[in-house]
C-alpha cells in the first residue's frame, strides 16, 4: 500500500483544518479517547456540533484564537491508500510554515472559499506549490453550502483560478466543489451539487497516480561522516557515510568526488554492515573507495560521466523567511544538504508580485515571505543541480550566523 502525502493551503479561516478534520472523522481514524476529549473541548457546544478543526490546531494558542499557526502533520489511511497531512497555516506571517511543509509533498489541496473567490493569500500558496514543483493540485472549493450549491459560483472561481494556474504553468489541476463542515463531496458526492459529475475529495486522492519522485537517474552522493575505526581487524578501513538522494551506485562504478575532481572506484558499497552489490536513492550507505582520497563531510561522489562540476556562483529563487530584511550585500550560511558554506548575496534581480506575478525589478530589499529572483557567491565550491531537474539535489536552506535562524528556502536555478 503507497503513501500519498499531501498539503492543505489557502487563506485564513477557508476551513483548511475542518476539512482534515473530517477527512479524518469520516474515514473513522479518530481514536475514541481524542474523539471524546475534542467533544468535551469544542466550541460548538450550542448546536451540538463538534468543531472538526481541533483535530489539527494542538497548540494552545491555536485554539484561544481559533487560526493554525504551526504546520500540523496527520497520519490516516483507508482501505485503499495510507496518508500523510501537511495543515499550513492560512495567515500571511505564517506562509513561511506552509513552505516547510511543502517541501515533501506529492499533491497541495488550495482552499478557496466559495463566497470570496481566489485571494492573494490564493496565489501566494499557488506560486510557492508551482516553485516547488508539486505534481498535482487540487482546487477545493470549500463552503459551496453558503452560497447554495451555486453551480455558477464555481464555474466563475474555476475559470479565475485555471488563469492563474495557466500562468504559473501548472498542469495537474482539479476542482472539487465542497463543504468541509458538513461533509459534501468529502467522502461520498453530494446529493446537493447534482451539476458536479468528478470524485468526492477522499476517492480522488485514493485513486491518483503518483509518479515515483525520487529520481534514478542522476547519481548524487554527499558525505555525511567519515568512518575510521583504526582498531586491529578494521586498521585500513574508511568508509562514505550518507544518504543517497538520487541515481543508482554499484560496485566497481567509476566515479569522481567534487569539489576536488579525484576519479577513482567504488570498492564496496555497505548498508547497515552488510556488503551489497548496489544501492539507489534515497537508501543511506556506507561506500568504501579503492584510492585513498582526502574526503571530508559535504564532499559529492558522482559518476564519472555525470555532466556535473562544483562552482561558487549560482542564480538562485529565495522565499523570504527572515523578520530582517534582505539586502544586497548580506552574508548567510548556505545549508546544502550535508555542506555548510559562507555566501553572500550578490545581485537581487527581480521580485514575483503575488497578485499579477510581474517580475518587480529594481529591488532594493525583501521582505518576509516575498519571492525573488538573486545570485549568491559561496566561498567555497558546492555541487547542485537545477531544482526542476533534481529536487533533492536543487534546494538549500539561507541561516543568519548571528541567531542561526533558518531566514530563506534556495531553489537553485
Amino acid at each position: 500500500m503507497d503513501i500519498l502525502r499531501f498539503i492543505t493551503a489557502g487563506s485564513v479561516d477557508d476551513g483548511k483544518s475542518t476539512l482534515i478534520g473530517r477527512l479524518l472523522y469520516d474515514s473513522k481514524s479518530i481514536l475514541a479517547d481524542h474523539l471524546e476529549a475534542i467533544e468535551k473541548s469544542t466550541k460548538n457546544k450550542e448546536n451540538g456540533e463538534i468543531d472538526l478543526a481541533l483535530l489539527t490546531d494542538g497548540l494552545r494558542a491555536e485554539r484561544e484564537q481559533g487560526i493554525t499557526i504551526d504546520v500540523a502533520y496527520r497520519y490516516f489511511s483507508t482501505d485503499k491508500r495510507k496518508f500523510i497531512i501537511a495543515d499550513a497555516p492560512g495567515h500571511v506571517q505564517y506562509t513561511r510554515n506552509m513552505i516547510t511543509g511543502a517541501s515533501n509533498v506529492d499533491l497541495a489541496i488550495v482552499l478557496i472559499d466559495a463566497r470570496h473567490g481566489v485571494v492573494e493569500q490564493t496565489r501566494r500558496h499557488s506560486i510557492i506549490s508551482s516553485l516547488l514543483g508539486i505534481p498535482h493540485v487540487v482546487v477545493a472549493i470549500n463552503k459551496i453550502d453558503l452560497v447554495n450549491y451555486s453551480e455558477d459560483v464555481y464555474d466563475n472561481i474555476v475559470i479565475e483560478y485555471s488563469k492563474l494556474a495557466k500562468q504559473l504553468g501548472i498542469e495537474n489541476v482539479t476542482y472539487i466543489p465542497l463543504s468541509a463542515l458538513n461533509g459534501d463531496n468529502i467522502v461520498d458526492r453530494s446529493l446537493k451539487t447534482p451539476w458536479y459529475e468528478g470524485k468526492a475529495l477522499l476517492e480522488f486522492l485514493e485513486g491518483i497516480e503518483i509518479k515515483d519522485a525520487v529520481n534514478l537517474t542522476d547519481t548524487r552522493f554527499q558525505v555525511q561522516y567519515v568512518i575510521r575505526p583504526q582498531t586491529e581487524a578494521l586498521h585500513d578501513y574508511r568508509g562514505y557515510a550518507g544518504k543517497i538522494t538520487s541515481g543508482i551506485y554499484k560496485k566497481g562504478d567509476k566515479v569522481k568526488v567534487l569539489p576536488a575532481g579525484i576519479e577513482t572506484t567504488i570498492d564496496k558499497i555497505e548498508i547497515a554492515g552488510v556488503e551489497v552489490e548496489e544501492a539507489f536513492a534515497p537508501q543511506s550507505v556506507t561506500l568504501l573507495l579503492i584510492e585513498d582520497i582526502d574526503i571530508s563531510r559535504g564532499d559529492s561522489i558522482v559518476k564519472t560521466t555525470e555532466d556535473i562540476a562544483a562552482t561558487n556562483e549560482a542564480d538562485v529563487l529565495f522565499c523570504w523567511m527572515g523578520d530582517k530584511p534582505l539586502q544586497n550585500g548580506n552574508k548567510y550560511l548556505l545549508q546544502h544538504n550535508n555542506r555548510r558554506v559562507r555566501a553572500v548575496i550578490k545581485n537581487l534581480e527581480y521580485k514575483i508580485d503575488v497578485n499579477s506575478l510581474e517580475h518587480i525589478e529594481d529591488v532594493q530589499q525583501v521582505k518576509l515571505n516575498e519571492i525573488v529572483k538573486a545570485s549568491i557567491k559561496t566561498a567555497a565550491p558546492i555541487v547542485f543541480d537545477p531544482y526542476k531537474k533534481n529536487r533533492s539535489n536543487g534546494a538549500a536552506i539561507l541561516i543568519d550566523e548571528t541567531s542561526n535562524a533558518t531566514v530563506a528556502a534556495v531553489l537553485f536555478q
